[in-house]
């Protein structure tokens, strides 16, 4: 028994491995329940008398080393394993760059910046206001009869439990504030998402967005509106460009008009685009109904001025040739990294 423990020892000393599955293999061989060295503690029974104490002394010794060589070795390849991990997540300095993809603006911001910069250049500035509104903003300030078809559930997002309280529906709200808050001469634009209730389709949609703008002040007449609007839009549709203005209506306005700029695809000759008339409605305009002046409290007989609309949709849907609004809402990011932008 004793030279099977000698061979043991010996075996132990001189086991080394770079594998965890070899050291699991000894670890099973020497020290599981079927094991070399558990065999020779059975054995052990059978020992005489007088050769137990050195026996069990080299038993235990054999034990000992085996259990030791087992954890150290395990601990060494452990920390082996660790480090060769750390060293496969730590960056390699020397490999060259990854350049990822820079992001573009939304089409919609790119259009509102320059329409934005556009009239910022000739003396308007930009005012904000919320997008729930209450009924004296949204409709009555603006010279709305109560029976006036824009206040009915199907084109306004009305509060639940608070008729008086709506999603807006024009950024006109906002000049109305503007009136309310700062005397004339008042030199505005207004951008921001308003609301309708409508069926979403190629063309519509219940989000939409504007600028609306406002110049109040003496002796503004109708000749400045259209000189303001000519120049509008020669810098953002080209040098070329021609405007006419069609007779319509609004509340808010008298005279109103709907403002057509010629088509810069075909030059006003006619294509899809314009539905081949060479025209493509862009907005709508007028001068500021006396009623809406004096709702706002300013004097009508010393003050006047216009007012003008225009969709961010409509314009970015020009400019970039798109023929359905519903891209510009569903985050494709096909279409999204077509457009950049600096501003």
């Amino acid at each position: 028994m004793i030279d099977k423990i000698n061979a043991l020892l010996a075996e132990v000393d001189g086991f080394e491995t770079q594998s965890m599955e070899e050291l699991e293999a000894f670890r099973i061989r020497m020290l599981a329940k079927k094991g070399a060295i558990t065999a020779l503690f059975q054995d052990f029974k059978s020992v005489e008398p007088s050769q137990r104490k050195e026996m069990g002394q080299r038993l235990n010794q054999l034990k000992q080393s085996a259990t030791q060589k087992v954890e150290q070795l395990k601990s060494r390849l452990e920390a082996e394993a660790a480090a060769q991990k750390a060293g496969k997540d730590k960056p390699d300095l020397g490999m060259p760059a990854g350049f990822n993809p820079i992001g573009s603006r939304h089409p919609l911001s790119v259009v509102r910046n320059r329409i934005n910069s556009i009239f910022e250049r000739i003396g308007f500035v930009i005012s904000e206001g919320p997008e729930v509104e209450d009924d004296w903003h949204n409709f009555s300030a603006l010279n709305f009869p109560e029976e006036h078809p824009a206040r009915d559930m199907q084109d306004t997002f009305f509060v639940e439990k608070q008729p008086d309280i709506a999603l807006r529906t024009h950024t006109s709200s906002v000049q109305v504030r503007v009136m309310e808050n700062q005397k004339p001469p008042i030199r505005t634009i207004s951008p921001g998402r308003v609301f309708r209730n409508e069926a979403i389709s190629a063309r519509a949609h219940c989000i939409f967005h504007q600028v609306e703008g406002l110049y109040i002040d003496e002796g503004v007449s109708f000749a400045d509106m259209k000189q303001t609007l000519l120049y509008f839009a020669r810098e953002m549709f080209g040098k070329e460009t021609q405007i006419r203005l069609r007779p319509s209506f609004f509340p808010f306005t008298e005279p109103s008009a709907e403002m057509d700029v010629s088509c810069s695809l075909c030059g006003g000759k006619g294509c899809n685009i314009c539905k081949y008339s060479g025209w493509i409605e862009i907005m709508g305009c007028g001068m500021v109904d006396p009623n809406v002046l004096e709702n706002c409290n300013i004097d009508s007989n010393k003050y006047s001025g216009y007012a003008f609309g225009m969709g961010i949709e409509r314009i970015a849907m020009i400019i970039y040739q798109i023929k359905d609004l519903r891209m510009f809402f569903e985050n494709d990011l096909r279409f999204l990294r077509q457009f950049t932008s600096a501003i």
